[in-house]
């Protein structure tokens, strides 16, 4: 293979694994396949055209005209010529499907669906990088050059996706693709000088770029392992090890929600193994187990999945207006809520009880009255705010919602609109399920007593969707977790005419004290929302009671009976008594109880919102453990040193060494190998192709050395000169002395920093990993030597048995 074609093949390879990336951001995966195939084109392309020898300028332009006709084979195909030939109409397909893309960027929230205008963005940005990195790396011989493309294309797929979403799984092989890329440019480089002199006495035809795939093998372990020890310290590669989604990065204060969409958050959450402390409140509301936190609610379902309609929003009223449908027949009471959101919730959307009537908080926080929710501005974000909110304890009666009127006319359309992708068997199901129910509010109350029944199952491990397609799996296996309930319930409950939306949003959390809750990670829930007259937005709860502690609101459960006196139209302005605990929580800071212990409890329940300090957990131990090993690791270069040139002198290192025993050849040898490492690791390389008598010279003159210094470095080489090239040396005195002398005038010619390198990182200790790669090498070498052996024997066995004649083996 030529080294241009092994240039061609990393490059297409290295933007392939690149693009893997971007898989987050669409729901399937089924466009990478289209980009890999571009990917192949792109490639070919630029080898045909090279083969042409056209001018370098010439390739790029052609190359990216043939990427192009094949995309739009791809995309528009059917609007070409024949299925061939580009035209108007081809042309003006393609700008159909760059507009649809644009609006599903801005409708569409990651992971997006699988539509055609984001797959055709996908497949051309990834086919255009192709061209680019095939242009720098294999046309024009620059493929450090084409790493800028690269990151490019990985910067847009992990900032889109989120740095939780496991980006570091995603750098491993962008990085791997990018440093296969700058090996096969390196082969190309030093195969053009033939022999390449190795350094250690003898010439080799192997390029030397094993030793740099292996410092970049080692640079790129080092920069995925060691940011999971530290996650505190910013280094945001690696911010999802531990976690299990893309809006995680361990526990502690390491973990983030950050979707744009809350149903990908929720689920992330879910998914993970510990339950990170997300807030905190204390509220006055009567019923705490009834009172979720609620940050928003979907309320367009086009049958791909449940989103957010365009949200029209203004500044925030004070007070909130009063929710729509709420007429003066239902029992309101108010509540006052203080909550304290830590530093790992970091949301668009302020949790609220719902309905809201107040709201006190600082930053710039927007009203969208469709959904009453309360949004951020200006990048505006939750993490470490305290806020305080007075919301209405709405509490209708099962009669209140039986008797509920026609949905008013003003109520938008949307909330009951189905598209037309949604099965028939689910609103045929609904049908069934409610036979016999002769009003809206029975039927819902059937819809959510199907869910929570036995035949229904929660499981956390089934794949997130609120699709139409997702809908009718969840129907047919009867398993999902709380997103598929509601979006499901909600979806049958419009299939009834009854208008519906699917809230996100928080369940109560639990309480050591009955006064401060917290809530965590595995809090996150979704539930559905029914409108009926005279009450408005209603919570129904059709998850199962093993899901995120929900619970039915008390107007939906089979025991409620109808109450005859539902009175209290207008919320009071006082408020409500001490709230009760949520269940199996137990009020231990009332009365008879010391204000000591109600100050630990509080204590307590800040350290699990807050999190213990980091330098207490076990990660700090590990990031101990890890400096430690990496500072011995440095020290292993110097020590060695330092020992080898104590066994090298021997007793001739001092200095007053005249009297001492004659050195034998050996020793003469070895002081004559320390004076050229210790030149080495001051900045002097060795030059085995000279004599001694010209290496000195050549260290006497760049390194400056005196005339003591050099007269000793001449005694050194003239002994090694003797024992080289003499019939008989005579006695020869100890060097030590002069070696050292030797070695004090280099380090005073190098100044500080030479000489802390010197000690510190000594070049010279590359002799070590030489050594133990040669070892390795004849330890390799004899294994196969052994494996030969076997091999030839087991051969020759099975030579001697097949040419066996037959009638020998009778006789056998």
């Amino acid at each position: 293979m030529t080294t241009r074609a092994r240039l061609t093949i990393s490059a297409a390879t290295a933007t392939a694994l690149t693009a893997l990336c971007l898989l987050p951001l669409i729901t399937t995966h089924g466009w990478f396949v289209q980009a890999v195939l571009l990917v192949l084109v792109a490639a070919g392309a630029g080898t045909g055209l090279r083969r042409l020898a056209l001018a370098g300028w010439a390739v790029t332009p052609l190359q990216l005209l043939i990427v192009l006709y094949a995309l739009m084979l791809l995309s528009v195909r059917r609007s070409m010529a024949w299925g061939l030939l580009p035209g108007g109409r081809a042309l003006d397909a393609l700008s159909g499907l760059l507009t649809q893309a644009g609006t599903d960027l801005g409708q569409y929230a990651v992971p997006a669906p699988d539509t055609a205008g984001l797959r055709l963005v996908l497949v051309g940005s990834v086919a255009l990088i192709a061209v680019l990195v095939d242009a720098l790396a294999v046309t024009h011989r620059r493929a450090a050059a084409a790493g800028l493309p690269l990151l490019a294309l990985y910067s847009v797929g992990c900032g889109l996706s989120g740095v939780g979403s496991g980006s570091w799984i995603w750098f491993l092989p962008a990085a791997g693709g990018y440093l296969l890329l700058l090996r096969a440019e390196g082969q190309d480089r030093l195969s053009r000088w033939g022999r390449v002199f190795s350094g250690r006495g003898k010439a080799t035809n192997t390029p030397p770029v094993h030793s740099g795939h292996r410092v970049g093998v080692i640079a790129l372990v080092l920069a995925v392992a060691v940011p999971a020890f530290l996650p505190q310290a910013g280094l945001g590669l690696v911010g999802a090890i531990g976690g299990s989604g893309g809006s995680g990065s361990g526990s502690g204060s390491g973990y983030h929600v950050t979707s744009l969409n809350p149903v990908v958050a929720l689920t992330e959450s879910l998914h993970r193994t510990d339950a990170v402390p997300l807030l905190q409140y204390r509220t006055t509301a009567q019923s705490v187990g009834e009172m979720y936190l609620r940050i928003g609610a979907l309320d367009e379902f086009n049958g791909v999945d449940w989103r957010f309609s365009p949200q029209k929003l203004q500044q925030r009223p004070e007070p909130l207006p009063k929710p729509a449908g709420l007429s003066s027949a239902v029992a309101v009471t108010r509540a006052d809520t203080h909550v304290a959101i830590s530093q790992n919730l970091r949301t668009d959307w302020l949790p609220l009880p719902y309905p809201a009537n107040s709201v006190k908080v600082q930053g710039n926080w927007r009203y969208e009255p469709e959904t009453r929710t309360v949004v951020g501005a200006d990048g505006q974000k939750t993490d470490g705010l305290t806020y305080d909110v007075t919301s209405l304890d709405v509490r209708p009666t099962a009669e209140q919602l039986r008797s509920a009127g026609p949905v008013p006319a003003d109520l938008p359309g949307r909330y009951l609109q189905l598209p037309d992708s949604l099965p028939a068997q689910v609103a045929r199901t609904a049908q069934e399920v409610t036979a016999g129910k002769d009003n809206a509010f029975d039927r819902a109350v059937a819809l959510q007593d199907w869910f929570t029944s036995p035949q229904f199952h929660y499981d956390t491990d089934i794949e997130a969707g609120t699709g139409s397609t997702a809908i009718l799996k969840f129907l047919q296996d009867r398993r999902g977790f709380c997103v598929h309930f509601a979006s499901t319930m909600a979806a049958m409950a419009r299939t009834l005419g009854i208008p519906a939306r699917v809230a996100i949003g928080f369940t109560p959390g639990s309480s050591n004290d009955g006064s401060v809750y917290v809530v965590r990670s595995t809090n996150y829930h979704a539930w559905p929302e029914l409108y009926f007259a005279g009450t408005g937005w209603v919570r129904f709860e059709p998850t199962p009671s093993a899901g995120q502690g929900a619970i039915a609101p008390s107007y939906a459960r089979p025991e409620t009976a109808p109450s005859a006196g539902a009175t209290t139209a207008q919320p009071t302005d006082e408020p409500s008594g001490a709230a009760s605990a949520s269940p199996g929580a137990a009020n231990s800071c009332g009365g008879g109880h010391r204000a000591e212990d109600c100050a630990d409890q509080q204590t307590a329940a800040d350290q699990a919102v807050h999190g213990e300090p980091w330098w207490l957990s076990w990660r700090a131990l590990a990031t101990f453990s890890l400096v430690a090993s990496a500072l011995v690791l440095l020290a292993v270069p110097a020590l060695w040193r330092a020992r080898l040139r104590r066994r090298r002198l021997g007793a001739g290192r001092h200095l007053a060494g005249a009297d001492r025993t004659e050195l034998t050849d050996a020793q003469v040898l070895a002081a004559w190998q320390e004076l050229i490492d210790s030149a080495w690791d001051l900045g002097i390389p060795p030059d085995d192709a000279s004599t001694p008598r010209r290496t000195v010279a050549r260290i006497a003159r760049l390194g400056s050395l005196d005339v003591e210094a050099q007269a000793a470095a001449g005694r050194v080489a003239l002994a090694t000169e003797q024992v080289l090239y003499a019939r008989e040396t005579g006695p020869v005195p100890p060097l030590g002395a002069d070696v050292l002398a030797t070695r004090e005038a280099l380090r005073a010619s190098v100044g500080r920093y030479g000489r802390l390198r010197a000690v510190l990182l000594p070049p010279s200790a590359v002799r070590l990993w030489w050594r133990a790669t040669e070892r390795v090498g004849a330890v390799r070498q004899a294994v196969r030597g052994r494996f030969d052996t076997v091999a030839g024997a087991v051969r020759t066995v099975v030579r001697r048995v097949l040419r066996r004649p037959p009638e020998e083996d009778g006789r056998s």
